[in-house]
């Protein structure tokens, strides 16, 4: 398989337009002095964005209707907080929520 120059650009380009954006402002802001009261509002930042990916995916959106409760996220999300809770180890936390939806979808089936 022999890959053009073009197609070497391309992806290049892709990767270098991907990498600036999160390059450029941390270089513009390292030698700043930053206030303590925005360091503590950046400090919540990433707390609030995973809330808000995990409450969007525990939810089942349709049009013209209240959105209802996907019952196997929301199954599968109790033993995955709880290792959370005990354990703070990343790789715990996505090997117990992979485990759970499986054993999730393998013995129980909900209407979603």
């Amino acid at each position: 398989m022999q890959i053009s120059i073009y197609s070497l650009l391309v992806i290049l380009g892709c990767g270098l337009v991907t990498w600036l954006p999160r390059i450029i402002p941390f270089l513009m802001v390292r030698k700043m002095r930053i206030p303590q009261i925005i360091l503590d509002f950046l400090s919540y930042v990433p707390l609030c964005i995973l809330t808000a990916l995990l409450v969007q995916s525990l939810m089942i959106y349709q049009p013209d209707r209240w959105p209802t409760l996907h019952y196997q996220y929301a199954l599968a999300t109790i033993p995955t907080v709880i290792s959370a809770i005990i354990t703070k180890n990343l790789m715990w936390i996505v090997i117990v929520g992979m485990v759970a939806m499986a054993l999730i979808r393998l013995f129980l089936i909900y209407p979603e």
